[in-house]
């Protein structure tokens, strides 16, 4: 299968490249305006061309994977569905909501795939979560808790040749989190196996001087009842505990540790009532971006799949009404 990418930052250079190749699939071309960011993707073996449109103009790909700042990336994710080419985008769908229903519509209209990279849903460690709830066996899903917390301060630099566009507001359509919190609330509706049908959210800016969120807390309760919280950050150091996920149930608690992120790895744990925390297996080689790849280009080839793209906007929906609200009150 051969892959482009719009954008060649440090996700897609770090990860997403490798990724392509750990499925055994060809990266055949990126579009980067960076001078170093097209040396770095010739380097890789792909052609590179300055902009999207010359990319998909010039070279016959399979799918396109969508790694430019949010605010861009409506434009190339439409003109690859609109050419029949199926496309994996990095979350969010876009820095505006107005974008992300472009997109969607647009989805819509062709009939070509479209998918949020909600890579987390595709970690082993999350996959084997969601087959033991889904087995009873913590019972009733009682609340999913969220820590997903980093750190990035305004000096931070992803790659050469690109800036911290994260903390700029009209790029990112927000701070930490419209970056982070996403992962968590699509996740936990893979867990669940269930919608989000209210989401609160109060925004913090506490540590980094920039104009944008640099924390957060969300609040949900799913269809079924259940509820969410979670906590994503920017301000919390590197050296300190900041990635944690907890389903609890009415019969027992999974807990993931180190799952959510670029890497492959982590750890999770089942307790039973009454019993002591025991750990439970999943495959810790391989990485939520090879697995999120192989399962898209197994959906490019017409096998059954769990990508949305109506999910994804109606997720998008409800973050963009709560974030909206808090972004009133920072």
């Amino acid at each position: 299968m051969r892959w482009g990418i719009a954008g060649f930052g440090w996700v897609a250079r770090d990860f997403v490249a490798p990724a392509i190749r750990a499925a055994g699939h060809h990266l055949l071309a990126v579009a980067d305006p960076s001078v170093d960011a097209r040396a770095a993707a010739n380097a890789f073996g792909a052609f590179a061309f300055e902009d999207y449109a010359r990319l998909l103009s010039s070279v016959n790909i399979d799918a396109l994977y969508v790694a430019t700042p949010n605010h861009l990336h409506a434009p190339p994710a439409i003109a690859a569905l609109e050419a029949g080419i199926p496309v994996l985008c990095e979350k969010p769908m876009a820095a505006r909501l107005d974008d992300a229903e472009a997109i969607a519509a647009a989805a819509e209209a062709t009939g070509t795939l479209y998918a949020t990279a909600f890579d987390q849903r595709h970690h082993p460690a999350h996959r084997r979560m969601a087959d033991l709830i889904g087995d009873g066996a913590i019972g009733r899903p009682v609340a999913v808790r969220i820590v997903y917390a980093c750190w990035v301060d305004p000096l931070f630099a992803p790659a050469p040749g690109h800036a911290n566009w994260r903390i700029r507001e009209e790029e990112a359509g927000g701070g930490a989190t419209i970056d982070l919190a996403l992962h968590g609330l699509d996740l936990s509706q893979m867990l669940l196996g269930e919608p989000l049908e209210d989401l609160s959210i109060v925004l913090q800016r506490r540590i980094h001087d920039y104009a944008v969120d640099d924390g957060g807390a969300l609040a949900g309760r799913f269809a079924g009842g259940a509820l969410l919280t979670q906590h994503v950050a920017y301000n919390c150091a590197e050296t300190l505990p900041r990635r944690r996920l907890e389903v609890l149930g009415e019969t027992g608690l999974l807990t993931a540790l180190d799952t959510m992120g670029q890497t492959a790895g982590g750890q999770l744990t089942l307790q039973r009532d009454g019993g002591p925390a025991e750990p439970a297996a999943f495959d810790d080689a391989q990485s939520p971006f090879a697995a999120q790849v192989a399962a898209f280009a197994d959906a490019v080839g017409g096998a059954s799949h769990d990508f949305s793209h109506r999910r994804d906007i109606a997720l998008m929906r409800l973050f963009d009404a709560a974030h909206a609200k808090a972004r009133q009150c920072l």
